[in-house]
């Protein structure tokens, strides 16, 4: 993939190369000479200056100059060919002491055209500044997650503070979009732990909600199977029914009490001889009770 992107590059350079042609030298060679033969003019008009917040992207004969943005400092362009475009790269503390970046598109038209010429020296310069200015005091008050929730409110506001300070400029600010936020990567991964672990506690809430509301039916289930014997011996033939479906070795029947005292008694009759110890006594206030019976056979000696 990286080798395709700089063949692709290349190309286009030489293409680029290919299409500038003689004049296009010849230009360039003619802005060096006048540079050379008014040096002193082109000392002061040639060499511009960028501060350390700022990047200039240099445009000759309207193609972008290879080397990319120049600054902080001292740069040189060519006069009558070279033009250039400056960028401001400062950033904006959020009222959360948070630096984010961001990129914000403002859509105005002259309305009136003598005042934009009477009223103010740069009508689009000053529109600019006044832009980012306002965005950036306006953002100072804003906490991040307020940023990132409420752009439509940013921008709203942001586009009546412009309406009202350009009105006297005849200058009509139609629409303002915030296009971009960017934060740093160390707090994006800040914010997707905090994102996370505000899933998690949710997930732990559901759970314990739901195990309180289980809970809640099976005290309402005991209390109405305790009201109601019958039921209870559905529950009983429910029960066998589920574990005989299963393909279990071993098969556990719960019997009632009062029926296998009477079981036992019969027993104790039919062979006296055995000895046959009687469930304990529990007390019981329903038939919900149930004992396995215990038979002990004598030793023998």
């Amino acid at each position: 993939m990286s080798s395709v992107s700089v063949d692709i590059k290349d190309d286009r350079a030489v293409t680029h190369a290919d299409e500038y042609g003689i004049c296009h030298y010849f230009l360039i060679g003619l802005s060096y000479l006048l540079s050379i033969i008014f040096f002193p003019v082109a000392l002061c008009t040639n060499i511009k200056i960028v501060q350390e917040y700022e990047r200039a992207v240099i445009f000759r004969l309207g193609r972008l100059l290879p080397g990319g943005a120049r600054g902080p400092g001292l740069f040189f362009i060519l006069p009558c060919i070279d033009t250039y475009r400056q960028v401001d790269l400062r950033v904006i503390l959020t009222m959360d002491s948070v630096t984010v970046e961001v990129d914000a598109v403002v859509y105005y038209r002259i309305r009136d055209a003598t005042a934009s010429i009477t009223n103010v020296e740069n009508v689009a310069v000053s529109t600019q500044l006044l832009a980012q200015t306002t965005l950036r005091n306006i953002l100072g008050t804003k906490t991040l997650a307020q940023l990132l929730a409420d752009r439509e409110h940013i921008s709203d506001l942001l586009e009546k503070c412009l309406l009202e300070a350009t009105t006297s400029w005849g200058v009509c600010v139609e629409r303002v979009e915030i296009k971009d936020v960017r934060i740093p990567k160390s707090l994006q991964r800040a914010l997707a732990a905090e994102a996370e672990a505000q899933r998690e506690a949710k997930a732990k809430v559901i759970a314990a909600n739901g195990e309180f509301e289980a809970s809640k039916a099976l005290r309402e289930a005991a209390v109405a199977l305790s009201d109601n014997p019958a039921a209870i011996q559905l529950r009983y033939l429910q029960t066998l029914s589920t574990i005989s479906a299963e393909h279990n070795s071993t098969v556990i029947f719960p019997f009632p009490i009062d029926l296998m005292s009477s079981f036992m008694s019969m027993m104790q009759r039919n062979h006296p001889e055995q000895k046959i110890e009687s469930p304990p006594e529990y007390p019981h206030s329903s038939s919900s009770n149930y004992q396995a019976p215990l038979l002990n056979q004598p030793h023998q000696h």
